[in-house]
């Protein structure tokens, strides 16, 4: 690190499970954020804050009025552009010395083929369940970390997928491919402003928790948050060993 970022990062490496090596790992990082809508505008942010080197972005949508009441990347001069160089704008303002790639796309098997082997970690920000089941096999396949959580009306959920540890269940362990669950989304349902702030933000603390390898990831375990009660739930999760996904990928 030179002089600027030793200062930059100065209260990171006081921390001992971070202090240089980390935050120089943390620099060499390449995190992936699937959908930069409510989740993806406090992920990325985070990330880019603590200084993770290289965070590419994949959304297909264009920033809308409505959006703007949860998903802060994006501003009202935003309205109208896609979500991916808005998000890119607002990160490279807030860290000119990492780099920020845009994918304007959604995120399909072919392409998480191309990109995962390059990717240290993926943080899953969208909404819907064929998305988290696709991005998941795709993780499972390249054994990619994944940070999953999603937000709607009042409740929020975040657990952490690691293929590398022989224990830990996939996405499809929990939530099997083969039911038939009812989409639901922010436009018919709701959704509580600052969920998607608290549980995005656990995303990124999450991401840096994998990368860097300090404290206990969720990896086994799902972190459920109620924001009308304000608590948080928690149960362990384990892994299926007749999982169609993760089975016979350990």
């Amino acid at each position: 690190m030179n002089d600027e970022q030793l200062l930059r990062y100065s209260r990171h490496l006081l921390l001992e499970e971070i202090d240089v090596a980390g935050q120089e790992k943390l620099l060499s990082s390449h995190a992936l954020v699937i959908g930069a809508g409510g989740l993806g505008s406090a992920a990325a942010p985070y990330l880019a804050a603590a200084g993770i080197g290289h965070i590419t972005l994949i959304d297909h949508d264009q920033v809308e009025l409505t959006n703007l009441q949860r998903q802060i990347m994006h501003t009202e001069k935003s309205v109208g552009k896609s979500k991916v160089n808005s998000g890119k704008q607002f990160l490279q303002q807030l860290n000119a010395g990492i780099q920020i790639e845009t994918i304007e796309a959604k995120a399909t098997t072919a392409l998480l083929d191309d990109l995962l082997p390059s990717i240290d970690v993926v943080l899953d920000c969208t909404d819907s369940f064929a998305s988290r089941h696709l991005i998941n096999a795709s993780c499972v396949k390249h054994r990619t970390p994944l940070i999953s959580g999603s937000a709607l009306r009042f409740d929020g959920q975040i657990s952490v997928f690691d293929p590398h540890n022989i224990a830990s269940p996939c996405y499809a362990c929990i939530f099997s491919p083969d039911e038939n669950f009812e989409e639901v989304s922010c436009s018919s349902m709701g959704i509580f402003s600052p969920l998607v702030g608290i549980i995005g933000a656990m995303q990124a603390a999450q991401a840096i928790q994998v990368l860097l390898g300090f404290g206990e990831a969720l990896i086994g375990r799902m972190l459920l948050w109620n924001a009308r009660t304000t608590q948080i739930d928690e149960f362990k999760i384990s892994r299926n060993p007749e999982c169609s996904v993760c089975g016979k990928a350990r």
